[in-house]
């Protein structure tokens, strides 16, 4: 499908997801907690608690990842000649004789350290394509502290010929998507700030071997992209906004390449197009209620007046992504049950369709990309659950068959079956009587469900699915006595386009109303209470948790926020800002209308906060972050922590409730989707954690004059902050959802330690008590 960009980041079509961007914490970071009541010192007892649960957590952490470290490369390219892969070097090829791989292109060589303020290690291959003949090849990689890629173009040698495999011929700047039409021709989208606009054409033949721009979209809105059918024979170029898009489509079988309009944008309409035969197989928001069905039309006249549908899939039935297979249309459906489904279309018979369940544990299907040498009469996917592992299915519609792949050898045979977790689908009552789906995961060995910790997941924007795919974290909590809770609340995507439509505009506050109802009901059955529960959100996602915890405070104990988004009001307001003009058509437009500022008024997060008792929080922002103003956070972190401290000292000292702490982590040289390699994050977090070093200094309290910051750096790279009054340096110490912090502040220069989250034991022992807190 054509990508639905947003201000929190591309919803492109399953093909063109990066390899290997995993959310990590980088090695240094700064952090401001605000002016607050101190802090005690912490004593040496506590100080040992502190470190021995580090180090348990550790522990099981990498032996999590040490469990799951063999699954299959998910970024693998089957070539004619080669077989592709990526590594943490750059990426790397073998012949089908070789068992060795040889480094094709290193990442050192196409991104040296010192340019962009980067060094190699912060770099990471985020998508390849390999030209029709393994002639050439192209790259985009990304340093975790910019949006914007580069990518290398590479003409590849032979092995037995040439001592060096590759050659680069050009390195491209700014660019987000990119194919290949031929061996020598190269289509590309360049990226401005945070908009694409533009494609152009590489054409490496030519003389000059000049880029030449070949489409341009003006309209502030919207967002291009190109991509490539399935069968390899068309290129489409999209253009979309959020409420309507645009096709266009160069046949690569003839010697002009020249872009042909299929329909012209109209309001409303979004469409998709793949190639089939001599016509094209449409996936467009015409059907019954403005939802998607699938529609042909031939490929010389493929306006709207030609389309023909061939599917429409019943109410009860969601169309998640559409590909074609040979003489068949295979969508991805989500089912009245909740479960995921393949739902196949004879396009020359539409009526001898079926549908395929897909195992219940699945909450993630992902289509692989072909490669060159892959089979098209074959579908490969890759299906996980956040309990469950990625295991890798291939689906032959011809033969009705959907066929696992086998597991290596020397895979523990517990890995991949995940039967030691429970796979529940509930649905729970919002305000106004819509049923709203959650998915649950628990441990089979879990007792009483209502002493469990509770983490739950929520998203609710953009028509955006919530992110359910497998990750150690993840089956770490699930192993340890959590539950984890998935609540898709409306503005997601899950139940088709009038769920996203719902809570547009003047309609957000239904998402809020929806999680509301999800943490009372599922306290009410008996899963966790409010002090044992916390919420993971991030981006917009940040939006419906920020109104629940002005509203409903007390129906969590710790909130964690990545990048949130919790100035709406301040954002849709300011029409200078990246993004803002097209966001209004999800949030509104204040400046234009008196109802959309009123409605947003109502639940902006940063302005609705009031003298209370917050859960405690952790949120986390990055310095180079384009999409969410670091400002809005920083305010946000500043009136929280104020109204905390105006609702503490009403009480005159009562102890009737304990004081959330409120941490804002602004992480250096990130942007809004974080660093990229994870296993740099393992060696920075077992440096940073050295522990027994850094610890002693804790314990010995030294004034922090004594404690500069080239000594700090040699422990822990941390960097000083100054923010207002305050001189702040701060260790943070990062493993999943586990946080602990050691403070230097200037005022008394004093070192402190603390805990960020008062849930956290339930993270190191299932037997812990997550009411009580490590430090008063």
């Amino acid at each position: 499908m054509s990508a639905l960009f947003s201000r929190f980041g591309s919803f492109a079509r399953l093909r063109l997801r990066p390899f290997g961007l995993c959310r990590t914490t980088p090695p240094a970071a700064y952090l401001y907690t605000g002016p607050s009541k101190p802090i005690p010192r912490c004593s040496n007892p506590d100080l040992k608690k502190y470190k021995n649960l580090q180090k348990n957590f550790k522990r099981r952490l990498r032996a999590s990842y040490s469990k799951f470290a063999d699954l299959q490369d998910e970024s693998l390219i089957c070539g004619r000649d080669y077989v592709y892969s990526v590594g943490c070097e750059g990426i790397y090829r073998r012949d089908w004789r070789q068992k060795e791989a040889e480094l094709l292109l290193d990442l050192e060589q196409c991104c040296p350290g010192g340019e962009d303020g980067g060094e190699r290690g912060e770099w990471a291959v985020q998508r390849v394509r390999v030209s029709p003949s393994e002639r050439h090849l192209a790259a985009t990689m990304k340093s975790s502290h910019r949006e914007q890629a580069r990518c290398v173009v590479v003409k590849q040698a032979d092995a037995a010929t040439q001592k060096d495999l590759s050659k680069i011929l050009f390195t491209l700047h700014n660019v987000f998507s990119f194919e290949w039409a031929n061996d020598e021709v190269l289509f590309y989208t360049t990226q401005e700030g945070l908009r694409c606009s533009r494609v152009f054409r590489l054409d490496l033949n030519s003389p000059a071997a000049i880029p030449r721009p070949v489409f341009e979209d003006t309209q502030p809105d919207v967002f291009v992209e190109v991509a490539l059918s399935r069968d390899g024979r068309i290129l489409t170029i999209n253009s979309s906004s959020k409420t309507d898009s645009e096709v266009w489509l160069i046949n690569v079988t003839t010697p002009t390449l020249e872009p042909i309009l299929v329909q012209r944008r109209l309001p409303g309409l979004m469409y998709h197009v793949e190639h089939w035969r001599d016509g094209l197989v449409i996936l467009a928001n015409t059907g019954p209620g403005q939802e998607y069905q699938v529609l042909k039309a031939p490929l010389s006249g493929p306006s709207l007046g030609s389309w023909v549908p061939v599917y429409t899939p019943c109410p009860e039935v969601t169309l998640k992504d559409m590909e074609v297979v040979g003489e068949h249309c295979v969508l991805t459906t989500r089912e009245a049950s909740g479960g995921l489904a393949l739902t196949v279309v004879p396009l020359a018979s539409p009526l001898g369709g079926f549908s395929l369940p897909l195992p219940l544990w699945a909450c993630s299907c992902e289509s692989r990309i072909p490669g060159p040498a892959d089979p098209r009469h074959a579908l490969q996917l890759l299906l996980s659950s956040p309990a469950h592992p990625q295991e890798h299915f291939s689906f032959q519609p011809m033969d009705r068959l959907l066929l696992s792949r086998p597991e290596r050898e020397g895979t523990p045979p517990e890995r991949g079956r995940g039967g030691e977790h429970v796979t529940k689908r509930l649905e729970v009552q919002s305000q106004d009587g819509t049923r709203v789906p959650v998915t649950l995961f628990h441990s089979v060995a879990a007792g009483c469900l209502q002493r469990a910790p509770l983490l739950l997941h929520v998203y609710g924007a953009y028509g955006r699915d919530l992110n359910m795919h497998f990750s150690p974290e993840s089956r770490l909590l699930l192993d340890l006595g959590w539950v984890l809770a998935y609540c898709h609340i409306r503005g997601g995507g899950e139940l088709g386009l009038s769920w996203h439509r719902q809570a547009r505009m003047k309609g957000k506050r239904a998402g809020v109303e929806d999680l509301r109802a999800c943490l009372l009901q599922l306290h009410a059955r008996g899963i966790s209470s409010p002090s044992r529960s916390a919420i993971n959100a991030s981006s917009a996602g940040a939006v419906p948790v920020g109104a629940l915890c002005n509203t409903d405070p007390h129906l969590v104990r710790a909130v964690t926020l990545q990048a949130p988004f919790v100035d709406v009001l301040g954002t849709m307001m300011d029409g200078s800002r990246p993004l803002t003009v097209e966001e209004r058509e999800e949030w509104g437009d204040p400046t234009a209308d008196p109802q959309h500022r009123l409605a947003i008024a109502s639940y902006c997060p940063l302005h609705n906060i009031t003298p209370q008792c917050y859960p405690s929080m952790l949120l986390t922002a990055y310095s180079e972050d384009g999409r969410v103003s670091l400002d809005g956070v920083v305010q946000y972190a500043e009136r929280v922590q104020q109204a905390v401290h105006t609702h503490f000292t009403a009480l005159h000292g009562a102890e009737c409730e304990r004081a959330p702490r409120v941490v804002l982590n602004v992480q250096p040289g990130a942007d809004h989707f974080g660093p990229n390699h994870f296993d740099l994050v393992l060696e920075e977090t077992g440096r940073r954690s050295g522990g027994a070093r850094t610890g002693e200094v804790v314990a010995e309290s030294k004034p922090l004059a004594q404690l500069n910051q080239s000594s700090l750096r040699h422990y822990c790279r941390v960097s000083i902050h100054t923010h207002r009054d305050f001189n702040v340096a701060h260790l943070v110490f990062t493993y999943g959802p586990a946080h602990w912090v050691m403070k230097i502040i200037g005022l008394n220069s004093t070192l402190l330690v603390s805990s960020v989250f008062q849930y956290l034991p339930a993270v190191f022992s299932p037997c812990c008590q997550p009411t009580r807190p490590y430090l008063k």
